[in-house]
């Protein structure tokens, strides 16, 4: 393989994050996660791929429609070992239209740079470690969270 395929391996492991995020998959963040991840985001840290995940659901609720954009993936391959920078994009909207309508307009946005670590496991390439730094939000974040019609 070379560190060409790597890169889009990698970056496909990035975007495939966000997707399973935004459509609220999160037993299938078992195929992205290494075991031994750790992550520190807004919010808040965690280590192992379990306690990871189950933030993942905690702060990413399907009570709420959310979607990620991802950009500007640039991915640096050291062997059986990747770095990992971009810019994300995070909306929350209220879940309460039906399926398949628009939500309204986000209650929140933020924009954050992440750092990642990946590493190459038999099963194929993992992120083992994730670091948000947030850059700017708008909106509130805790009034995106409360069930509709509060």
């Amino acid at each position: 393989m070379s560190v060409t395929d790597d890169r889009a391996d990698v970056a496909q492991l990035i975007y495939r994050l966000y997707a399973c995020m935004d459509e609220g998959r999160f037993g299938d963040l078992r195929s992205v996660f290494a075991d031994e991840i750790a992550v520190r985001t807004p919010g808040g840290p965690a280590e192992g791929r379990e306690a990871v995940i189950a933030q993942a659901a905690r702060n990413h609720s399907t009570a709420e429609r959310v979607q990620h954009f991802a950009h500007n993936v640039l991915v640096e391959v050291d062997g059986d070992r990747a770095h990992v920078r971009a810019d994300v994009v995070v909306t929350f909207s209220d879940a309460a239209a039906p399926e398949g309508r628009l939500a309204p307009e986000p209650r929140f946005t933020l924009g954050e740079r992440f750092r990642y670590e990946a590493i190459r496991s038999p099963e194929g390439w993992r992120l083992s470690r994730v670091d948000a730094t947030p850059v700017w939000a708008s909106g509130d974040r805790r009034r995106a969270a409360a069930p509709a019609g509060r």
